[in-house]
């Protein structure tokens, strides 16, 4: 066989590189020192994960999200979107802040019965991951090339189409849970996940054996019926994709199950059993922000726009923009006037009505009607 070939069906070993086995131990120990809390690796051949993809789409259940169609395929094939790559190394990084209390789900549960407090979902309440998990891999690669020499690479954290929960999986990072997220038995779900594809040889770890049994509390706990199956999720219900990717109108028939939840959901994920064991974060990235934890509706309706972008730099919040965030808690003051009947929600809703856009004046409009 021809080295080219060899290589284009392998990948390659450097020259004066450790023995592979040894190197991935190296590897382990460095991304550990950067934080990561598990690292795996898999090849790229994901043709069995293609017709569950191809359903998902057909069925619709990506909404707006047409990025993920228009991609298609590509997304479980790593060689076709990045050409040369032969094994792809997966991470996953806590996103708990230090310090969180033994009892934080159940502390999270409770702010959902505060009409008034504003509930942003826990992995955005500090600093942008997408920043910290690619900078973080960047920095393993640059040790990699410097223990081996240059070698092809790319590094991924939820930004480009990879089916990231199937290659983490495959890299025995944890098992697809039925919310469709990651599970992992020594640390739940509350974690990020992030890609390093690169050209080498290395050996790959067994994918993980699966631990939902015949739990449904993931499902029974979605406020709006989005896990419509086991390991199925339908995003056009899913308070996550609502309140983040989904730029119109929110569905009227799901507005009162979104509550006060004004940026994400994390209630399938407090439901799970596995999650007592979640860890916190090594690093100060995701410590919460000012107005991120606590903050009453009201106190973020007040935010003009350029409070919005001074107050949100540096986190995954601010790519919604100040009109979704106006929306969003449009909605969850809504809800709030309708459990309360605190007139002082009203009245703020009713001050900003004449200079409020179209969108937003709709989701006021819905918002007054909840306590006519």
């Amino acid at each position: 066989m021809k080295d080219d070939e060899r290589i284009a069906r392998d990948g390659r070993t450097p020259a004066g590189a450790p023995d592979p086995d040894r190197l991935v131990v190296r590897v382990r120990e460095w991304a550990r020192e950067l934080g990561f809390s598990q690292i795996g690796i898999a090849d790229v051949h994901l043709a069995t994960a293609e017709p569950g993809l191809l359903a998902w789409l057909e069925a619709g259940f990506h909404g707006s999200m047409q990025y993920m169609a228009a991609h298609g395929l590509r997304r479980a094939r790593p060689a076709e979107l990045v050409p040369g790559t032969v094994r792809v190394i997966s991470v996953a990084m806590p996103y708990l802040p230090q310090g969180t209390a033994p009892g934080w789900r159940d502390d999270e549960r409770a702010r959902q019965h505060q009409p008034g407090e504003a509930v942003i979902s826990v992995y955005a309440r500090g600093r942008d991951y997408h920043k910290v998990v690619r900078a973080r891999l960047q920095h393993l690669a640059d040790r990699l090339a410097a223990e081996i020499g240059p070698f092809g690479h790319r590094v991924f954290c939820d930004s480009a189409p990879v089916l990231e929960v199937e290659l983490a999986g495959r890299a025995g990072l944890g098992w697809r849970g039925k919310h469709t997220l990651l599970l992992d038995r020594s640390a739940g779900s509350m974690f990020f996940l992030g890609e390093l594809f690169v050209d080498l040889a290395l050996p790959v770890d067994a994918p993980a054996e699966p631990h939902c049994g015949r739990c449904s509390a993931c499902i029974d706990a979605c406020p709006t019926a989005a896990i419509v199956a086991p390991y199925r999720l339908d995003a056009r219900r899913c308070i996550s994709y609502l309140t983040i990717e989904h730029d119109g109108p929110i569905p009227v028939e799901l507005r009162a199950a979104m509550g006060n939840r004004i940026y994400g959901c994390d209630d399938c994920q407090l439901a799970c059993p596995w999650n007592k064991y979640a860890r916190t974060s090594t690093l100060a990235d995701f410590e919460v922000r000012p107005g991120m934890s606590g903050a009453t509706l009201l106190q973020l309706w007040a935010w003009d726009e350029a409070g919005f972008l001074r107050r949100t730099e540096g986190s995954p919040i601010r790519r919604i923009g100040h009109a979704r965030w106006r929306r969003n808690l449009a909605v969850a003051i809504g809800n709030a006037w309708r459990e309360t009947g605190d007139a002082v929600l009203a009245e703020a809703l009713r001050a900003a009505r004449d200079g409020a856009d179209a969108l937003l004046a709709e989701h006021i409009d819905w918002a007054l009607a909840q306590r006519a």
